[in-house]
C-alpha cells in the first residue's frame, strides 16, 4: 500500500464520538418522523370522525325530513294507487257485460257459469248417438269453448269474489264436459270401425283414416287382413308410425291414435284450503264492513239532519209551511248525497284491501314442498306436459257392416267398443316370453311447443292417476324433424314433459315505455330471450329468440288478457312465470313478501315515463330491500343520448338513490350526493322527473297500470333474476 492509500484509510476512519452524534441524529430524526405521522394520523382521525358526525347529523336530519312529509307522501301515493280498485272494478263491469253479451246473443249455446244451461247441454248430448267422428270435432270447438271459459272464470275471478260453491260447480262442469268429449269420440270411432270392411285401402287391404283439426286429430287403423308380416303401420303423408308384434300383426284390432292438442287427463289443480279460506275471510269482512258502515253512517246522517231540523225550526220560526217543506227537501237530498258518497268511499277503500290481499297471494311461496310416493311419478311441480296428449289405444274389431238384399246389416255389440289389453294379463297360454316385445312409436311433436332440452315421455297411471315414467325406453328425439321415437310396454294416453324451470332464474330483464299506455317487458334466460308488449288490459308476445336467433310464434301479434296470455305462454313451452312451489326448484334471491309487491306495484306507476331494468346488486343487499337501475325515458333519441342508468334502492317504506353503479368494484348502501330519502319510489323520482314525465305518470290508465303489476307479480322478476 502507497503512502496515499494509507493517508486516505486513515480518513475515512470514523471516531467513536462521531459514530455516537450519528446515532443521536438518527435517533432524533426517527422520533421526530414519528411524531409528525402521529400527529397526521390524529390529524385524520379527527377528520374522519368529524366527517362521520357531519354525516351522521345530515343523515338524521334527512331521516327527520323524511320521516315529517311521509305522511303526506303515502297519502298522495294511496290516491294514485287507487287505480288498482278502479281497474278492478272495470274487470267486474267486463265479467258482467260479458254474462250480458251472451244473453242477448241467442245462439244456441249455454253459459257455462249457470248450472241449468250446462246441465241441459250435457244431458242433450248425451242423447245424440250416431254422431261421426267428423261430427264430434266439430262439437268438439264448441266444447272446448265452454271447458275454456270455465277456466278462465276460475283463474280470473278475484277470491274475494269466488264463492266454494262456484268453485265446485265449475269445476264439477269441467270435468263433465271433458269426461263427455272423450266418450264421444270412443262412440264415434266405433261406429267408424263397423264400416272398415267398406273403407278397406284397394293396396293394403286394411283400413287408414285420418282426420285432422285445430285442436284434435285422429288416426285409425283397422287390420282386416291380419297379415303376420304387415309389422310396420305408418299413416300416408305423416311420420306417425307403429311397429307392432306378430301377435297384433294376426288379431282383428284397429290402432287409433287421438292426439289431443289440450290435455284433459292430468287432473285439475284444487284450489288450495288457505285461497278458500282467505276469499270466505275477505268477502264476508266487505260485506260486514259496508253494512256495518251504511248503518254508522245512517246514524250519524240523521242525528245530523235532527239537528239541522231543529236550529232550522228556532231561527226560522216566521217562515211559511211551504218553505219550510222545500228546506227539508233539500236538506234530506244533500243528506242522501253524502250517505251515497261516503258508501263509495268506504266500499272503494275495502275494495282496495282486498285487491291488495289477491295481489299478495300471487308472490306467496309455499311452505311445504309437496311429496309423492312413487318413484316414477312425475312431479307436476317441477314438470309440465307440453304438446297436449296422445291416446294411444288398441281396440278389439267390432263386428263388420255385411250387406244384405240392399241393406248394410250390423251386429252392434251391447258393450260397445272393447280395449284389447297387451299384454294379456294371463301369458301361460303363449309359447316364448318374448311374445308381447314393447311397441315401437314415432309421433310428430306440436309445430307451436318449444323444447329447450330433449323432451321426457310420461305415461299416464289410470289407477294413481297420475303421470309416470317407468314403461318407457329407448327415447330418441330428432329436433330438426320434430319427431320422437319410443318403445311402449303397453298402450295408453303419453305425453312429452318439459322442466317447468328451465328459463328459471332470468339472467336480466328490461321494462321500458313504447308509447302512450304501453310498455316493453324484455325477459332474459339462458335458452331465450322473451319480449312482451304490454297496453291497456291487453298483452302481447312481441318476438322470441333461441340462441340469440329469431324464433317464428303463433301467439306473435296476438292481444289477450294477461291471464289469458299467460296460459297461452306456458303451453307453448315459454314459462317465466314462478308458482308458490317454484322456490323449491330453483335457487331464488328470495325478497320479503311486503316489499317486493309494495316495489312492483311503484314500478307499474311509473312504468309510462321511466325504463327499469335488472341490477347486479339486487342479490347483495339483502331480502328486505331491492335494487333496481332507472332512467327516464320518453322517447327513442332519449335513450341514445344518454345510456347511463341510476340506482335506486328501495325497502318497503324507504327509497333512495345510490351513490354506486352497475360498474362498482364493491356494494354500498351509501345516498347519492345531493339527494334525499323518501317514502316511496313515486316521490324519489319526483325529484330528479322532467315535468312532462310526471305528467305522463299522472294520465296512466288504471288498467294499463294494473296490467304492467299483473305481469310483473307474475313474472317475480326481483326475486327470480
Amino acid at each position: 500500500m502507497g503512502p496515499k492509500a494509507k493517508k486516505s484509510a486513515r480518513k475515512k476512519k470514523i471516531t467513536k464520538a462521531e459514530r455516537l452524534k450519528q446515532l443521536q441524529e438518527e435517533e432524533e430524526r426517527r422520533q421526530k418522523e414519528e411524531e409528525e405521522t402521529r400527529v397526521k394520523h390524529e390529524k385524520e382521525e379527527m377528520e374522519r370522525l368529524e366527517r362521520q358526525r357531519v354525516e351522521r347529523e345530515k343523515w338524521h336530519q334527512l331521516e327527520a325530513k323524511d320521516l315529517e312529509r311521509r305522511n303526506e307522501e303515502l297519502e298522495e301515493l294511496y290516491l294514485l294507487e287507487e287505480c288498482f280498485p278502479e281497474a278492478e272494478k272495470l274487470k267486474q263491469d267486463t265479467r258482467l257485460l260479458s254474462q250480458w253479451n251472451h244473453y242477448i246473443q241467442c245462439d244456441g249455446s249455454p253459459d257455462p257459469s249457470v248450472s241449468p244451461e250446462i246441465n241441459t247441454f250435457i244431458s242433450l248430448w248425451k242423447e245424440e248417438t250416431n254422431e261421426t267422428l267428423e261430427e264430434v270435432i266439430a262439437k268438439s270447438k264448441l266444447v272446448l269453448n265452454l271447458i275454456e271459459k270455465l277456466r278462465l272464470l276460475l283463474l280470473q275471478t278475484p277470491s274475494y269474489d269466488l264463492e266454494d260453491k262456484a268453485i265446485i260447480q265449475y269445476q264439477g262442469s269441467i270435468l263433465e264436459l271433458q269426461e263427455l268429449l272423450h266418450l264421444k269420440f270412443n262412440v264415434a270411432t266405433e261406429r267408424l270401425l263397423r264400416q272398415a270392411s267398406t273403407l278397406a285401402d284397394l293396396d293394403s287391404g286394411n283400413m287408414e283414416k285420418v282426420i285432422q283439426d285445430e285442436n284434435v286429430t285422429v288416426y285409425v287403423w283397422a287390420n282386416l287382413k291380419k297379415n303376420p308380416r304387415y309389422r310396420s303401420v305408418r299413416f300416408s303423408e305423416t311420420q306417425i308410425r307403429f311397429e307392432i308384434p306378430r301377435i297384433l300383426a294376426t288379431s282383428g284390432i284397429a290402432i287409433r291414435l287421438l292426439h289431443t292438442h289440450y290435455d284433459h287427463a292430468t287432473p285439475l289443480r284444487p284450489v288450495s284450503a288457505s285461497l278458500q279460506g282467505h276469499t270466505a275471510t275477505v268477502t264476508h269482512f266487505v260485506k260486514d264492513e259496508v253494512q256495518k258502515g251504511e248503518t254508522e253512517i245512517s246514524k250519524e246522517l240523521q242525528e245530523e239532519y235532527k239537528q239541522q231540523e231543529c236550529e232550522s225550526v228556532s231561527v226560522c220560526e216566521e217562515e211559511t209551511k211551504v218553505e219550510e217543506q222545500g228546506d227539508t227537501e233539500v236538506q234530506m237530498s244533500f243528506v242522501q248525497e253524502e250517505s251515497e258518497a261516503t258508501k263509495c268511499e268506504l266500499e272503494m277503500k275495502l275494495l282496495s284491501e282486498a285487491v291488495f290481499a289477491a295481489q299478495l297471494l300471487l308472490i306467496e311461496n309455499a311452505n311445504e314442498k309437496p311429496c309423492f310416493c312413487e318413484d316414477n311419478e312425475v312431479d307436476l311441480c317441477q314438470f309440465t306436459t307440453l304438446g297436449g296428449v296422445y291416446h294411444l289405444d288398441i281396440f278389439e274389431l267390432p263386428p263388420q257392416c255385411k250387406p244384405m238384399k240392399g241393406w248394410m246389416i250390423v251386429e252392434i255389440l251391447k258393450e260397445g267398443l272393447q280395449k284389447y289389453i297387451y299384454p294379456p294379463e294371463s301369458t301361460e297360454d303363449f309359447e316364448t316370453e318374448n311374445a308381447f316385445p314393447p311397441i315401437e312409436v314415432t309421433l310428430e311433436v306440436q309445430e307451436n311447443v318449444i323444447f329447450f332440452e330433449d323432451p321426457m315421455v310420461a305415461r299416464w297411471d289410470a289407477e294413481g292417476k297420475h303421470w309416470q315414467t317407468d314403461g318407457i325406453s329407448n327415447v330418441l328425439y330428432q329436433s330438426e324433424e320434430r319427431l320422437i321415437t319410443f318403445s311402449l310396454e303397453t298402450f295408453g294416453p303419453v305425453t312429452l314433459i318439459q322442466d317447468t324451470h328451465i328459463n328459471m332464474p332470468f339472467q336480466s330483464w328490461e321494462l321500458r315505455p313504447l308509447d302512450v299506455n304501453k310498455v316493453l317487458l324484455t325477459v332474459t334466460t339462458v335458452f331465450t330471450e322473451i319480449q312482451i308488449q304490454v297496453k291497456e288490459n291487453l298483452c302481447m308476445l312481441a318476438s322470441v329468440k333461441v340462441d340469440n336467433k329469431k324464433h317464428s310464434s303463433t301467439l306473435e301479434g296476438r292481444w289477450m288478457t294477461p291471464i289469458s296470455f299467460i296460459l297461452a305462454l306456458k303451453e307453448t313451452g315459454l314459462n317465466i312465470f314462478p308458482t308458490g312451489h317454484s322456490h323449491f326448484y330453483v335457487v331464488i334471491n328470495r325478497k320479503e313478501p311486503l316489499v317486493e309487491i309494495k316495489a312492483y306495484r311503484q314500478l307499474a306507476l311509473l312504468s309510462s315515463a321511466f325504463a327499469f331494468g335488472w341490477s347486479k346488486w339486487n342479490v347483495e343487499c339483502g331480502s328486505k330491500k331491492v335494487i333496481v337501475k332507472l332512467r327516464e325515458h320518453l322517447t327513442e333519441e332519449e335513450l341514445v343520448q344518454d345510456p347511463n342508468w341510476t340506482l335506486l334502492m328501495f325497502s318497503g317504506d324507504r327509497a333512495q338513490r345510490l351513490k354506486i353503479n352497475e360498474n362498482s368494484e364493491t356494494f354500498s348502501e351509501a345516498l347519492k350526493e345531493e339527494t334525499e330519502f323518501h317514502s316511496t319510489l313515486y316521490h324519489l323520482v319526483k325529484d330528479f322527473a322532467s315535468k312532462e314525465a310526471m305528467e305522463k305518470i299522472r294520465s296512466s290508465k288504471c288498467q294499463f297500470i294494473d296490467s304492467v303489476c299483473y305481469m310483473l307479480l307474475s313474472t317475480r322478476l326481483l326475486s327470480y333474476s
